[in-house]
């Protein structure tokens, strides 16, 4: 069987590929004193509040269940653009928003919508690897700029004019990032935007992380700027949604129509039931918990990154937001006897029984010696796992 070009373009997922290893071992260790610890994949260990789970059944008992309008139910993208409102203080108009099968719906929309054949988009290294591969299948090319530890790992307006080309079709940013998560000053994020403008170009900014900010200095949305800012967001992280596959895209209101057609051929329309759900998101309780779960993030972030930087794994930035700490593995490997990231992850996995990512996944610019630990685990789950990382580590 011939398999396309494009599906060949699209490499592995390898944090997938290390969590099937990690479960792998967990089903052999499972009756151990020291079952696997999973701190390497991005999902938050709260599941939908109370309300949120209640609307789902309303919704399922009254049969609500058939086909939204592709650009989803009119009053999720009210109550959208109300949290908008007082949460940010910023006017985003429900006819500006679409709802979405998940951030990964958007982005693929959102590429296909403006990307042709031979255009380049500029993306920070290190970045979420999948944000590449939507480019790639929409047959544009994702170019990598290496980022430092001294820029927050983000990019920077010089950066962005200075790898300009006469192909690059605009930029595609994460604030707060994964794997990293530190967010774009937004004053930064300012220039880069207006440069881009200045050149034709498009800016796409992911905001998946968005709710989950923890300083005042960066926790705003790029939305701010002006009406032309593509804003990718999600009800995974924040609102602890991940399974329900359900986000939402901000666009140009002369946007609207072409990612309606596109989303209307694609996916129909977004799960009903979880939009039904979604609309219990914005209740006060929910909010109420939602900001409960993270001060817990917060606190989980505030004492497992001494431990590491304890560990002799440098945290060169502190994350302003998500459940990410991108920790410099150099010093610790050798006394596992291993160099590089990807068999320091194997090697605590098999001997601490800890599970963690490896930076391989996330770009090129000095990523073999970091590794990427999530924190959307109890703090129990991190106690213990700060334990058994000292153990083998001294």
């Amino acid at each position: 069987m011939r398999i396309s070009q494009r599906a060949e373009r699209i490499e592995p997922f390898y944090v997938m590929e290390v969590a099937k290893a990690a479960s792998q071992l967990a089903r052999e260790v499972a009756r151990s004193d020291h079952p696997m610890i999973f701190l390497n994949i991005g999902e938050p260990d709260f599941t939908a509040p109370p309300l949120v789970q209640e609307a789902a059944e309303r919704a399922i008992r009254a049969g609500r269940t058939q086909y939204t309008d592709a650009t989803g139910l009119t009053a999720l993208r009210e109550r959208i653009s109300g949290w908008y409102t007082e949460r940010f203080g910023v006017d985003v108009p429900a006819r500006r928003i679409v709802v979405t099968a998940g951030a990964s719906a958007a982005l693929q929309l959102a590429c296909l919508a403006l990307i042709d054949a031979g255009d380049e988009i500029l993306m920070p290294d290190p970045s979420y690897p999948c944000n590449r591969q939507f480019v790639s299948a929409a047959e544009g090319r994702a170019v990598l700029i290496p980022t430092t530890a001294g820029e927050r790992f983000q990019l920077s307006a010089a950066k962005v004019e200075e790898h300009w080309g006469a192909q690059t079709r605009g930029v595609l940013l994460a604030s707060p990032s994964n794997p990293t998560g530190t967010s774009i000053h937004p004053d930064e994020l300012r220039r880069i935007h207006a440069f881009v403008q200045g050149k034709g170009g498009i800016t796409l900014l992911d905001e998946i992380y968005l709710g989950l900010s923890y300083e005042d200095t960066f926790g705003h949305t790029g939305l701010a700027i002006d009406d032309s800012v593509i804003s990718i967001n999600s009800f995974s992280k924040y609102f602890n949604m991940t399974g329900w596959r359900l986000g939402w895209m901000v666009v140009p209101e002369q946007l609207v129509p072409v990612i309606e057609r596109l989303a209307q051929n694609l996916f129909i329309c977004p799960s009903t039931v979880a939009q039904h759900a979604a609309l219990a998101c914005f209740e006060r309780e929910s909010i109420a918990e939602y900001e409960r779960r993270r001060a817990e993030f917060k606190a989980r972030r505030d004492w497992f990154i001494p431990q590491l930087q304890a560990l002799g794994l440098d945290v060169p930035v502190t994350p302003d937001g998500a459940f990410y700490a991108w920790a410099d593995c150099s010093a610790a490997a050798p006394k596992l006897g291993v160099q590089g990231s990807w068999d320091f992850a194997f090697e605590i996995m098999k001997r601490a029984h800890v599970a963690v990512t490896p930076g391989r996944d996330f770009g090129n610019a000095d990523t073999s010696r970091f590794i990427r630990f999530s924190t959307a685990n109890s703090m129990a789950q991190l106690q213990e796992a700060a334990a058994r990382l000292k153990a083998v580590l001294g």
